[in-house]
């Protein structure tokens, strides 16, 4: 099928997908991830003119200059079907693992260029995996399409490079099964879980909590109290330890409960910035998950996975100067005062205040700028300079008349009697 010819829909979803595809020419109209399909405009073309009963064209409708995008169109629930294949024992070699931040475009959109300019930035100083959609990946701020979309999109472009790991943990358990089951769709190598915050459960709720989504792939549990108000103790690990796809716990309680874990045999990554030399070094874990390898990759590898290093005290300083605020807000300023991601906010977060925009430009000079990335001098940055977010879109409102046009025409195609699996109740609901 040429893509100037109309589309004729066939019985199920997978015929439809291989419609689209044909009539698409080469990669440009066509791009599939996790959760959505993306079609451009010259496909939808194509796809969407007044059909007749053979499906040849009688004439296109109106073609968007920019994406549309149908949720779900192509991604059915397989729980039974073998996702990843990543062996457990290759995420638990893992010395350093960043969670990355997320950079935004003006309108609050993902900004796909910066970010993978970051990651390239990680991989080059030596850093073996990512978390997506960790506190400063702000994946409580993402829509679920937009963390899958990104978890593709990592895997993609550099899944052959290190690993990528996504926080598809959320309070509510169907919600994490089902994003975890997509993120192991699209390629992620392992899963990072916390505990339901809030509204905490107990602990045969927490099992079972964890248990619904730990036969997907590889688990990594996420010990944080401080933000969930509820300790993942020792006797939990141990008893999802059994499951050959656990893999092990990113610690947040302290010293003594890292050094716990891994005389219990228990693979187990320090997520305190300012704990992690010590941690790593002195107490038995295995590496470090942290946020301060955004800014300083090669200083934070060199701390966790070289050798035990006296570079620590002097590094110390910027590991603990964000803290002063709340997190994510210290390392989300940062990259932009050294230029690297673009100065917007969604909210609710704000940049840093003044004085510690001030105060982290001594703290790069003191330590030397060319051990940060990026290769901008750093800025102050005045607080007219940032951009906040308070609700952005996915698509404009034009784009929101195509999806509607796009559930009329299949609409259509169903009362001309075209065989289709899309009924009346579909159509509308896209």
């Amino acid at each position: 099928m040429s893509s100037s010819q109309g589309l004729h829909f066939d019985q199920n979803s997978k015929a439809i997908h291989q419609a689209i595809k044909a009539a698409a020419v080469g990669d440009r109209f066509l791009k599939h991830t996790g959760t959505s399909t993306y079609i451009t405009s010259k496909l939808l073309y194509s796809l969407l003119p007044f059909a007749s009963q053979d499906g040849s064209a009688e004439g296109p409708w109106y073609v968007y200059e920019r994406v549309t995008i149908v949720p779900n169109l192509c991604l059915p629930e397989r729980s039974n079907e073998i996702r990843n294949r990543t062996p457990v024992e290759d995420i638990r070699s893992l010395r350093l693992i960043t969670g990355i931040k997320t950079p935004y475009l003006d309108d609050g959109r993902l900004d796909l260029k910066a970010y993978d300019s970051s990651i390239e930035m990680q991989i080059a100083k030596g850093v073996e995996g990512v978390i997506i959609g960790s506190a400063v990946g702000e994946g409580h701020l993402m829509s679920w399409d937009e963390h899958i979309t990104l978890i593709g999109h990592t895997v993609t472009r550099f899944g052959s490079s290190f690993k990528v790991i996504s926080n598809t943990g959320r309070n509510s358990t169907g919600e994490e099964t089902q994003a975890t089951e997509q993120g192991f769709a699209v390629g992620m190598h392992a899963s990072l879980h916390i505990n339901p915050y809030y509204g905490k459960t107990s602990i045969p709720g927490l099992l079972a909590h964890f248990n619904s989504a730990l036969p997907m792939g590889p688990m990594i549990i996420y010990n944080m109290p401080s933000r969930t108000s509820q300790d993942i103790t020792p006797s939990v690990i141990q008893t999802l330890a059994a499951s050959p796809n656990f893999v092990g716990v990113k610690e947040c309680v302290g010293y003594d409960r890292v050094r716990q874990h891994g005389e219990e045999g228990i693979t187990v990554w320090c997520g305190m910035d300012y704990e992690s030399h010590d941690a790593r070094w002195d107490l038995g874990a295995t590496g470090a998950m942290l946020v301060a390898s955004n800014l300083t990759p090669g200083l934070v590898r060199e701390l966790v996975a070289g050798k035990k290093s006296p570079v620590n005290k002097k590094f110390m300083p910027l590991i603990e100067m964000p803290f002063h605020e709340p997190a994510p807000i210290g390392f989300n300023t940062a990259p932009a005062q050294v230029r690297v991601v673009k100065l917007i906010f969604r909210l609710p977060y704000l940049p840093l205040p003044l004085s510690k925009r001030q105060e982290f430009v001594g703290l790069v000079k003191d330590i030397g700028r060319e051990h940060f990335v990026g290769e901008r001098e750093v800025q102050v940055l005045d607080d007219d300079d940032f951009i906040l977010v308070a609700s952005y879109r996915y698509w404009s409102s034009s784009f929101q008349k195509g999806i509607l046009h796009v559930s009329f025409c299949l609409l259509r195609f169903t009362m001309l009697g075209n065989e289709t699996s899309w009924n009346k109740n579909q159509g509308a609901s896209l």
